[in-house]
């Protein structure tokens, strides 16, 4: 079984607790430290070596500092993470959000569930892209 490095870029504390708790539970998916907002992110990813880099970035949308549409743009644009599977995912997600994102070069945009099949569901679609 490939264990895939996953990184939450979530500013909402109740939110990084559920993804953090339903991925504890998964073999194949390793969470690694969470991040509140993209300049954090790019922070991040900036300290890693790129056998370090995730092999997904989840993004949320609605954050302080750079929203995930502008998160996805600066990583698009960004030779050294162009090509890191993003995937955006927000309370909701209306067919706008889908098509903006997916012009900037989301993989999916998803809503957020609200249970532990929704959460599974989910991140069997995330991982499927990558």
């Amino acid at each position: 079984m490939t264990i895939r490095n996953v990184i939450l870029v979530e500013d909402d504390p109740d939110d990084r607790d559920l993804f953090a708790t339903f991925l504890g539970k998964r073999r194949d998916v390793h969470l690694l430290p969470t991040v509140t907002n993209g300049v954090e992110l790019i922070q991040y990813l900036e300290l890693s070596s790129d056998a370090e880099l995730p092999h997904l970035i989840v993004l949320d949308q609605n954050m302080p500092m750079m929203n995930g549409k502008q998160t996805l743009q600066y990583l698009r644009s960004t030779g050294r993470y162009a090509k890191i599977p993003t995937v955006i995912y927000s309370t909701y997600a209306d067919s706008s959000l889908v098509v903006d994102c997916k012009s900037l070069g989301a993989k999916m945009v998803a809503s957020k569930p609200i249970d532990d099949k929704g959460y599974q569901k989910m991140m069997d679609d995330f991982l499927q892209i990558i």
